[in-house]
């Protein structure tokens, strides 16, 4: 079904509901806060105390439904999925988020929610495939009061090299075809970084194998990932300092699944901290997923994955035994 056909159908689904009457599995508790706060870095002093309030990036927090999923889920948002994987669009990734917010949230308050679909694009082609982009917004409440918005988008693609080799086999002669099989496929290629203007400098930095941290220019607090605003003080203002490529794994998970063309799991995801106090997710390269452990001693290194794409990833440091 070409997009002439197929894109009516899909953008019937718009408004229509993907979960309704939504509700937190737990109130805004201290102890989410203070875990949150902890693995992000952020000693904001506004999310202590008898006052304390949620860090607003929190939001999604207090509506994910576990591994047991929300009761309330609306056909509709199923049935969208659907017609996409019947059309060839079986994979999927999430591209970004965006949040509004309109009042902190403070410990003890019930978030309720509806999640509607807001947006499904026409088809458009990417790096991983050819697919639609689809938007939920999520509105979150305690009470009758709106307390922000959360809009999710995914990507439902058919993989490009599935897409290539299928065009390639229904074109082809037989001969052609069995050559075509024993022909090597060029690796899929990795997830482009969603580059905006809050962290170009860092990504300006990775090209020239530089690991550049923001430093508050008010009051000299390192921060990592980059933000348009010191999470200490409020301060707006700020420059750089390279980081000199020395960490530990703070911590780690082993990722088995789901897979994706450019990865071959079960691989090793490892937040390190660096020398100089911040910590970022990245991978352990050149050591099995299994042997990763937390406080192994890294190095930076940067890894050129295509001709496009760089990244900081990190290596273990050998343990040199002495006497």
């Amino acid at each position: 079904m070409d997009d002439d056909d197929l894109h009516p159908l899909l953008k019937a689904y718009e408004g229509l509901p993907a979960a309704v009457a939504g509700a937190g599995r737990d109130p805004v508790n201290t102890p989410m806060i203070r875990h949150w706060c902890e693995a992000m870095g952020d000693g904001n002093p506004a999310y202590t105390g008898p006052a304390a309030i949620a860090p607003p990036t929190m939001l999604q927090a207090w509506i994910m439904g576990g591994l047991s999923g929300h009761e309330g889920r609306a056909q509709a948002y199923d049935e969208l999925l659907g017609l996409l994987d019947d059309a060839g669009c079986t994979s999927v990734v999430a591209t970004d988020c965006e949040q509004e917010y309109a009042r902190p949230l403070r410990p003890g308050d019930e978030v309720a929610f509806d999640t509607v679909i807001e947006s499904v694009s026409r088809r458009k082609t990417t790096k991983l495939g050819t697919g639609y982009f689809v938007t939920t917004r999520t509105d979150v409440r305690v009470g009758e009061s709106l307390v922000g918005t959360h809009r999710f988008r995914i990507l439902k693609y058919a993989p490009a090299s599935t897409r290539d080799r299928a065009s390639t086999r229904d074109r082809a002669p037989t001969r052609d075809r069995d050559r075509s099989r024993k022909s090597e496929e060029p690796p899929a290629l990795r997830p482009r970084p969603v580059v905006n203007r809050d962290n170009a400098g860092f990504w300006e930095g990775v090209r020239e194998h530089r690991l550049l941290l923001q430093r508050c220019a008010a009051c000299a607090v390192l921060r990592f990932p980059w933000l348009p605003g010191c999470q200490s003080c409020g301060s707006p203002e700020w420059d750089t300092v390279e980081a000199c490529g020395e960490g530990t794994v703070f911590s780690y998970v082993v990722l088995h699944h789901p897979p994706f063309p450019a990865f071959d799991p079960p691989y090793a995801i490892s937040l390190v901290e660096l020398a100089e106090g911040v910590r970022m997710v990245s991978n352990v390269v050149g050591t099995p997923y299994d042997k990763v452990r937390i406080g192994m001693p890294v190095r930076l290194e940067f890894r050129e994955y295509d001709d496009e794409l760089t990244l900081p990833v990190f290596h273990q440091v050998s343990q040199e035994v002495t006497g």
